[in-house]
């Protein structure tokens, strides 16, 4: 075979797989970084207005944390360092807390006092936040009332639901929900839960879209 048609061969399949993956997760990470930005963006703007007010600087500050904790948490998926070394117990109390930065407000109902997981911290509150940010957004304009139960089992797996007082899911989506770029809400990037999924396979966890009216999320940690 001469040099030419060498360069011309079609790539092997493992490496269109690998091409799509990373693609895939560019994806997921400009769409978690997206909420993140705003709210820099907006506070940069109201910084300008009001010069002697430093809350506004605060708020940039802590965005950019976070934001840049996004990317590590989501370079370390991709890099498949989310269990092992990275792993650890960790309070499910912290972990929602950490989920709940820089989401707008909702009424939150946890159960979950006194229950650990052996997690990679930052990687399980990037999961909970999804859930948390479509439930909210499903509300709109209604404010959001998500309620999460935590059941810890013999031999240290964890149980733990995340349900919502929205619409729920329709029906024809449901059993592709999980899928990249399935969506049923206007403006969606159907992202979030394929990131979910992804982080809670690399956790040797499952995800699933529990039977019912309402929408509620079951995920099972070993």
């Amino acid at each position: 075979m001469d040099e030419s048609a060498e360069k011309e061969a079609p790539q092997t399949l493992p490496h269109v797989v690998r091409l799509a993956s990373l693609g895939e997760i560019a994806a997921e990470v400009a769409h978690e970084l997206r909420n993140a930005l705003q709210i820099i963006s907006a506070n940069a703007y109201l910084a300008r207005l009001t010069p002697s007010d430093p809350q506004y600087l605060l708020k940039i500050e802590r965005s950019a944390r976070l934001a840049h904790g996004i990317v590590d948490d989501v370079m370390a998926l991709a890099r498949g360092e989310a269990d092992g070394a990275l792993a650890e117990p960790a309070p499910l109390s912290e972990i929602l807390a950490t989920a709940r930065e820089l989401l707008p407000d909702a009424d939150y109902d946890d159960h979950v006092a006194g229950i650990t997981a052996r997690v990679q911290g930052g990687l399980c509150a990037r999961l909970f936040h999804i859930l948390y940010d479509n439930a909210i957004r499903a509300a709109v304009p209604a404010r959001a009332r998500i309620v999460t139960r935590a059941t810890a089992h013999e031999g240290g797996s964890v149980t733990v639901e995340v349900s919502d007082d929205g619409p729920g899911v329709p029906p024809e989506l449901r059993e592709t929900l999980f899928e990249p770029l399935v969506t049923a809400r206007p403006g969606g990037t159907g992202l979030g839960l394929a990131l979910a999924r992804r982080i809670a396979a690399a956790h040797e966890a499952t995800i699933a879209l529990v039977p019912g009216t309402n929408a509620t999320f079951r995920i099972d940690f070993v």
